[in-house]
């Protein structure tokens, strides 16, 4: 079979206004020698009141400004392509500016109707996020490539391959369904060398856009590799700025450890946890499909820096503790067993909601009583009613924070959960609560969630890793 690269460049790969835009044209004509490639592309950042923003981010903003009833202006949105269009040939310009012009008006004509209805959500939002953002990039990107002399063409919206369901705001794929209308992406591809499409951006049965959750572009390469998996010999390259470290760098200094092999479980954990590896549903989309696929982390500076994500590692897994990672702004919620299945299969089926870790049980007065770690307290303030419907009763702590230990083959290493909490507790923290089993890939320890308590915990555990013997 033919190679194919589906390579995704997120808002920080591209830059702000687009000054890592010739980066980029180097790493795709690196990725042609020997494989088709398909672009994934996020909003690119710019300079808004000072301070560095994603596009999508700012349209946000701007949508929820209109929707209070404040008349915006767009040209905001306009900035970075009008930086970018000057990397284009002057013989393509005119035609780029056109394209863009085109998408902004649509952009502008969403945002006047969210003004008119004071209401900026679902097709609207997601028609204001499109045109003034990935939809758009992934036009622009197609004139840069061409160029720079590339066989390039960019997925327009009549043959957008990502179907989803109608949740128009975090919507979920549809595998069947978007395998039935390839046939348009697949000659494009079959025609060109490179093809560039937006990421986070899907569309219903009927032509309508969703979006989404935020990270989704990682979703769209993910689910793109499902759809191509049969045909082509498929691989998925995130560029970023680093590959996979032992710890975030901004959090820890000292005795990182480039991380060259991680397995889909434990990326999907790092995700979960804090990590910015990828968005662990992309992950787990890869799984529920059956799909087998390396992913790549690739530091776009230093390709020759890469971790790679397989389902199974063999040999391959090196030290046993990957990754000490930490999540701010969690919440735990204790309710009844009996109310808590019934709450498990509302998150699944009705709010396709995952982002939570059941911890340990625990029993008060001969009743048997589930505790569920939050990774997203905001998430659990927005739908209090909902969670405590299912129980008057339960309760909810906020301002907690969960420092969590990963790798799969922990259970090699002498003491880990010991020496760790130790660690925490020389650094002068509580710890609340913590979850180890004697095989596991994760270890969590839960603390408050105050200052940079999260920080210190962090930087407390990883510099015990060093020390680490393992069997």
């Amino acid at each position: 079979m033919e190679n194919l690269v589906i390579s995704k460049f997120g808002g920080s790969a591209v830059g702000v206004d687009g000054v890592l835009i010739p980066t980029i044209i180097r790493r795709i004509n690196e990725l042609k020698k020997d494989s088709k490639v398909i672009t994934v592309f996020s909003a690119p950042l710019t300079i808004y009141n000072g301070k560095q923003r994603s596009l999508t981010d700012i349209a946000l903003e701007i949508g929820r400004m209109a929707e209070k009833g404040e008349n915006v202006s767009i040209d905001i949105l306009k900035k970075p392509y009008q930086k970018i269009v000057e990397l284009i040939d002057k013989t393509l310009q005119n035609d780029c500016n056109r394209i863009i012009d085109s998408f902004l008006a649509k952009a502008e004509a969403a945002l006047a109707e969210t003004l008119q209805k004071r209401e900026f959500v679902n097709e609207t939002r997601a028609r204001l996020l499109a045109h003034s953002g990935e939809v758009l990039m992934s036009h622009v990107m197609n004139f840069v490539l061409k160029s720079s002399g590339i066989k390039s063409e960019v997925i327009t919206f009549d043959i957008w391959p990502i179907i989803t369901d109608n949740n128009l705001e975090s919507a979920n794929f549809l595998a069947t369904e978007s395998s039935e209308i390839m046939i348009g992406v697949e000659k494009l591809l079959e025609g060109n060398d490179v093809l560039t499409i937006g990421g986070f951006i899907g569309k219903t049965t009927d032509g309508i856009e969703t979006t989404y959750e935020r990270g989704g572009s990682d979703r769209t390469a993910a689910d793109l590799g499902i759809l191509f998996n049969k045909k082509y010999n498929t691989r998925i390259d995130f560029e970023k700025d680093s590959a996979v470290l032992s710890a975030d760098p901004r959090v820890v200094k000292e005795e990182l450890e480039s991380i060259t092999h991680l397995s889909y479980n434990e990326a999907r954990i790092a995700g979960m946890f804090g990590m910015k590896i990828l968005d662990p549903i992309a992950i787990k989309e890869i799984v529920e499909n059956g799909v087998e696929m390396p992913i790549m982390i690739t530091d776009m500076g230093k390709p020759e820096k890469i971790t790679t994500i397989e389902r199974k590692l063999g040999e391959k897994n090196g030290h046993p503790l990957k990754i000490v990672t930490g999540k701010k702004t969690c919440a735990i919620v204790r309710i009844e067993k009996e109310s808590s299945e019934r709450l498990f299969h509302s998150l699944d089926k009705d709010k396709r909601y995952s982002e939570f870790v059941v911890l340990s049980p625990f029993t008060k007065d001969d009743i048997e009583f589930t505790r569920i770690l939050f990774l997203d307290g905001d998430y659990v303030k927005r739908n209090e009613r909902y969670i405590l419907g299912f129980d008057s009763l339960a309760s909810i702590t906020y301002n907690r924070g969960v420092i969590t230990l990963i790798g799969d083959e922990m259970w090699r290493v002498q003491q880990v959960a010991s020496r760790a909490s130790a660690r925490i507790g020389e650094a002068g923290l509580n710890i609340l609560n913590m979850d180890a089993q004697e095989e596991t890939s994760r270890i969590i320890i839960i603390i408050e969630d105050s200052g940079d308590s999260i920080e210190k915990a962090i930087r407390a555990v990883h510099a015990e890793r060093s020390k680490i013997k393992f069997v």
